[in-house]
């Protein structure tokens, strides 16, 4: 055999060696577990046979308690770029076969290496996590390394998108590195996200708790909000980010893919026209309107479990992406609560940070009332919807349905807040409150004068109904642009996004606002 030969079959084998992580009986327990190994979940991710592996080879450079002696294959994380449906995209999976997946020093490198060329050639980072944790034989070089990921996380934050999945354990500081990226997928019952772990709670506080109660896939979508999408299993996950991907841009240079769609737009959506209830107290069912409004009714629901009163979620519209905020009458009747607000306002940043057009969806009685959401900040947490609207740049056009009361009404996205295209529906009731509240302050001296207060009560609010109650007082004054036939809606929506595609709005100059957190 050459010396040629000899070298190519070395390095074969310590490929095969390398791509074999832990071994076999590893492997064999991670799919016990129902989990995928790092490399099965990276092929499946990546178009076929596109993925391409860097830094293979890296090693541990640590030599305390016998870790000379230990050999980690792929340093317990593969690291490379392939295509997503044709594009550029980096990604890190964690091999929770070799080691647990711990993090160390060259583990943490590796990371911050395909960060930097991912940030470099403008394509979106995707973060598969499975790990223990910390590498504690790493001691502060391993704490370093998460520190290293975290800045980059905050540094290309509105650059690159960055999404991170959940699909194993994540504990103490690891989890702060999915909560600095844009999206955290997380899978039921095999993921976990948590700062300190059910034995040290329990050792502490006394709290019994178990993994999956404290820092379950559902626990952070419906309780805690840090996640906002859910999946049933690894593949499933792998399948909707791959799904998201499709709704964002590489980079914040650069607009979304567009679809062509071969539907009509100039089609009547007769149902809009008798969707909205006689009763103003009666509710109905806002995905009717979504799934009318955009291209074969399809679209991307963020956090669907999370704050259900209001609805964030990807679709597209004419072939283009947008982002869309509703309210959902259905639940608390649509008010805005503090959860609400932190909801849409991380939304609509993203939205705005990746060149994402916003339409906003109205149907809202106000803020909800009560001590538990003055004393939780619902001041401060309503404030950041105004904020984040305020300083989005992308297009934005606001729809009202039905109800648009009070500072609910401006929280979102009014004309005066920014608003491009103010549409709305003769459904419309723009004002300071609702007309029974408002008969009851501005002519409580008249209704207790009067003989028949119950008769006066109702002539009152019809009066003030049909004077303010409505889209007009508001179209009269410029805050509404047009109140249009409800059927009309998708051929008027398209047709304003089409208007402002060359919109361009720019900012103050300054280092950075700062948002009411």
């Amino acid at each position: 055999m050459s010396v040629a030969a000899s070298k190519l079959e070395k390095m074969l084998k310590m490929k095969e060696k390398i791509s074999l992580g832990g071994g076999a009986k590893r492997i064999e327990k991670q799919h016990e577990k129902g989990k995928m190994t790092a490399r099965e979940r990276l092929e499946y991710f990546f178009d076929a046979g596109s993925f391409v592996e860097i830094d293979a080879f890296v090693q541990h450079r640590c030599t305390n308690f016998g870790m000379d002696k230990q050999d980690l294959p792929s340093e317990s994380v593969v690291t490379g770029y392939g295509m997503i449906d044709g594009r550029l995209v980096y990604a890190f999976s964690q091999d929770f076969t070799v080691t647990g997946g711990s993090l160390g020093e060259m583990h943490a490198k590796k990371i911050c290496k395909a960060m930097e060329m991912s940030a470099k050639v403008g394509a979106p980072f995707v973060g598969l996590n499975d790990s223990g944790g910390a590498r504690i034989q790493e001691a502060v070089d391993a704490l370093s390394g998460y520190g290293d990921i975290f800045y980059r996380n905050s540094i290309y934050s509105g650059v690159i998108p960055q999404i991170s999945a959940i699909m194993g354990p994540c504990a103490g500081g690891a989890v702060y590195s999915p909560a600095l990226t844009d999206f955290i997928f997380m899978v039921d019952q095999t993921s976990q996200m948590f700062i300190t772990g059910p034995q040290v709670i329990k050792t502490v506080t006394g709290e019994i708790v178990t993994a999956e109660e404290l820092g379950g896939a559902m626990t952070h979508n419906s309780v805690s909000g840090c996640a906002q999408f859910v999946s049933q299993d690894d593949k499933a996950c792998l399948d909707d980010i791959r799904r998201l991907i499709g709704f964002l841009p590489s980079n914040n240079m650069e607009k979304a893919p567009e679809f062509a769609f071969d539907g009509d737009l100039n089609v009547m959506l007769d149902d809009l026209n008798t969707i909205i209830p006689d009763s103003p107290n009666r509710a109905y069912e806002m995905f009717d309107v979504i799934s009318q409004l955009v291209d074969d009714g399809d679209y991307m629901e963020y956090q669907p479990h999370y704050s259900k009163n209001l609805i964030t979620c990807f679709a597209r519209i004419n072939g283009k992406s947008v982002g869309i905020v509703a309210n959902q009458p259905k639940v608390m009747a649509g008010c805005l609560d503090m959860n609400a607000g932190d909801k849409c306002a991380k939304f609509v940043r993203t939205c705005d940070a990746f060149n994402i057009p916003l339409l906003t969806i109205v149907d809202v009685p106000g803020f909800l009332p009560g001590t538990t959401q003055e004393y939780g900040g619902i001041i401060r947490h309503g404030a950041k919807m105004l904020y984040a609207y305020s300083e989005a740049t992308v297009p934005k056009i606001t729809l009202i349905t039905r109800k648009a009361y009070g500072g609910a009404y401006l929280a979102m996205s009014s004309k005066a807040m920014g608003a491009d295209v103010v549409l709305a529906w003769p459904t419309a009731e723009i004002a300071v409150m609702g007309a029974a509240g408002a008969v009851n302050i501005i002519f409580r001296n008249d209704i207790k004068a009067a003989a028949d207060k119950d008769a006066m009560a109702k002539k009152r609010f019809d009066e003030y109904t049909e004077e303010f109650a409505s889209p007009y007082q508001a179209a009269k004054r410029g805050m509404v642009d047009d109140v249009i036939e409800p059927k009309t809606t998708r051929q008027r929506l398209a047709d304003a996004f089409n208007m402002l595609e060359g919109k361009r709005e720019k900012l103050p100059a300054k280092k950075h606002g700062n948002i009411p957190l």
